[in-house]
């Protein structure tokens, strides 16, 4: 087994990128799509289900597991990965960004941010020495550096001011990880959408020389086009020899787009908060199980899927589960999602080896443009 953290870039089509992660927990396909597990679970999953949607490596939630059930609670179970049940790969983010969406009455200084839970209202800090300090504790394999998100919109003044601090904390992240084998920090690049200062951020992440690089501060309310237009140029900023990672991001559309701009890594709570609320990821595009159409219909999801819910079950049970809210229409819905976006993501390194991932790309547009089937 290896006990060292290293990337492999296998092939490119394009700027599509396809690679290996090796890790001493496992190695990680890429490109990616990391499951979310915020509170040290995958949200109606089973870590065992999770792992038979296809995922190798799954992501936790620094700011949610510090408060509840707490960093040093979790270290002395034996660590994240013990305590939840997942002995794959698993990245910690740093905090940073559910302290500005979650948190009440924060303050933020040079130092850190001090805030109030959202759970309880007690009072806490986060500074890049104890953010480290918890993923440490948490046990996780790739850990993030603490960063401010910036906001969008954010004027030009403002997302320069609110980058270079985050550079600084990159700094200070990176001398608080240490030195620890089998394990990785990945700094993270900030500007918001101006280019000059995405720039000014990949060189100073660059000269720390972390083992891998997160696009940050986009899929927060700016749009696919203008995420895009960040992406036409914000990956081939960072090391072709490193793997890039954006952070929250996204739907089907979002992935493809993302990996074909040379995006390596990516996360986002969409298939399993949608599984949830009755929302169905197909290839045809999105379907509503809550929708009356359903009702009579013995037809599966995707009659191409061979997750679960689609193989054993109708849209009319599913609606009906739904309806009559049954715990079992989240988890089967969940488990849809994750394995529809996780077969996005074997399809994306298949076409990508064989040099066809246009193709590829051509085709999956296509089958969403035709919407779902006719109903009976």
């Amino acid at each position: 087994m290896t006990r060292t953290f290293s990337f492999t870039l296998e092939a490119t089509d394009g700027a599509a990128r396809l690679g290996r992660i090796e890790t001493p927990r496992g190695e990680i396909r890429t490109p990616a799509f990391m499951p979310v597990g915020t509170a040290a679970t995958v949200k109606a999953m089973m870590p065992e289900s999770v792992r038979a949607t296809g995922a190798d490596i799954l992501l936790g939630n620094t700011y949610h597991l510090m408060l509840r059930p707490g960093a040093e609670r979790i270290a002395r179970l034996g660590g994240l990965h013990a305590f939840m049940n997942w002995e794959r790969p698993i990245l910690t983010d740093s905090g940073g960004f559910q302290v500005m969406s979650l948190a009440d009455l924060r303050k933020m200084t040079e130092r850190g941010v001090t805030f109030r839970s959202h759970i309880d209202g007690s009072k806490h800090e986060l500074t890049p020495e104890s953010s480290m300090e918890i993923q440490r504790l948490l046990g996780s394999d790739i850990v993030m550096a603490f960063d401010e998100c910036t906001t969008f919109p954010a004027e030009k003044e403002v997302a320069a001011s609110s980058m270079a601090l985050s550079m600084r904390w990159a700094e200070r992240s990176r001398d608080a990880f240490g030195d620890r084998p089998g394990h990785a920090l990945f700094g993270i690049q900030q500007g918001s959408v101006y280019r000059d200062l995405r720039q000014e951020s990949a060189e100073a992440l660059t000269s720390l020389d972390f083992p891998g690089y997160a696009i940050g501060g986009l899929a927060v309310g700016e749009g696919q086009e203008a995420m895009f237009d960040v992406l036409d140029y914000a990956p081939a900023m960072l090391p072709q020899d490193r793997p890039r990672y954006l952070m929250g991001v996204g739907k089907p559309d979002d992935i493809v787009g993302a990996v074909k701009r040379g995006v390596d890594m990516m996360d986002c709570v969409l298939p399993s908060r949608s599984g949830r609320t009755g929302q169905a990821f197909t290839r045809r595009g999105a379907v509503n199980i809550k929708n009356a159409r359903h009702a009579d219909d013995p037809r599966p999801l995707d009659e191409q899927c061979t997750c679960p819910a689609c193989r054993h079950y109708s849209r009319a049970y599913l609606h009906h589960v739904f309806r009559a809210g049954e715990m079992i229409s989240g988890m089967l819905l969940t488990w849809h999602n994750l394995h529809y976006f996780q077969q996005i993501m074997q399809g994306m390194r298949e076409a990508i080896a064989a040099g066809t991932f246009e193709a590829w790309e051509r085709e999956f547009h296509a089958a969403r443009g035709e919407g779902d089937i006719d109903p009976v």
